[in-house]
């Protein structure tokens, strides 16, 4: 917040929950969001330049870290990244092998990849409040989120994904029918054929609603735990010199453990729901 007097309390927050937004405005043509205002009248195509670039730049760090650890490997004394990758690759494993009991490669690495992104992006959010933005402010850039699970947008990105892929399985392993049977035909279940009709209705809405609430409840639970941090964060660093260190030393301990757990909920929901997809009833 380049100015020459001090923000307030309200203009700090929303200054630091503020994305860098680049979209076509109705008035200005394509450019830079200049506030909230600006960055809603940009409409649904508006990208948020900070997320995207975080969270590419830190899914490009996992995989060169795991890169250099599979590099390293060695069948002798393993080195203290190797220890590392290996560590993390049996943790998922063992999860995936405890939840998915069908035969599919790809859940595995996928897994691993969500466990991992996911919390290398809700890592950020110990990066001191106003490190970045200010750095971001002598560079010319006004706005800089450094926390892509705080925005919503990414956070149904990739629950989204996740759905689209059980869809997928869901089609390609039951088939059509299979699925919509499953849509159709439960909870609710008769042996007379007029009862089951009058079931079926009823059965597509309470399965339906169930079925699209879970990308949501996956994204919008990510998103919501990581923004809470972050905005605890800022109101600390609202307060005196010496009552941010008396707090934000101990939030950062415990926000440690929500970094953590909200990486592997997030992993376990998705190693369910493909679970789910693959099972036949």
């Amino acid at each position: 917040m380049a100015s020459s007097e001090a923000p307030t309390s309200s203009e700090y927050i929303q200054h630091h929950l503020q994305n860098l937004v680049v979209g076509i405005h109705p008035e200005h043509g394509l450019s830079l969001a200049h506030g909230a205002d600006e960055a809603a009248a940009m409409g649904f195509w508006a990208l948020h330049i900070d997320s995207m670039f975080w969270s590419i730049l830190l899914g490009v760090l996992f995989l060169w870290l795991f890169k250099k650890g599979a590099e390293r490997a060695t069948a002798g004394v393993p080195g203290g990244l190797q220890n590392f990758v290996e560590m993390l690759v049996e943790f998922v494993d063992t999860n995936v092998r405890d939840t998915f009991h069908a035969k599919n490669e790809l859940i595995a690495p996928m897994a691993l990849t969500v466990f991992v992104w996911i919390f290398l992006m809700n890592l950020m959010d110990l990066v001191p409040v106003d490190l970045i933005p200010r750095l971001s402010e002598l560079m010319g850039i006004p706005y800089m989120k450094v926390v892509p699970t705080t925005d919503v947008n990414v956070t149904l990105g990739l629950s989204l994904s996740v759905f689209a892929l059980m869809i997928y399985y869901s089609f390609k392993i039951k088939g059509p029918s299979g699925f919509l049977k499953e849509l159709a035909l439960q909870p609710f279940s008769s042996d007379n054929m007029l009862v089951q009709a009058l079931f079926v209705p009823i059965n597509l809405l309470l399965e339906g609603v169930s079925l699209l609430a879970k990308p949501v409840s996956l994204g919008l639970r990510l998103f919501g735990n990581l923004y809470a941090g972050e905005l605890i964060f800022i109101l600390i660093a609202l307060l005196p010199f010496y009552a941010q260190w008396a707090l934000s030393v101990p939030w950062a301990i415990f926000h440690i453990l929500v970094i953590a757990l909200q990486a592997f909920i997030f992993m376990m929901l998705t190693i369910v729901y493909m679970s789910m997809a693959h099972e036949h009833h």
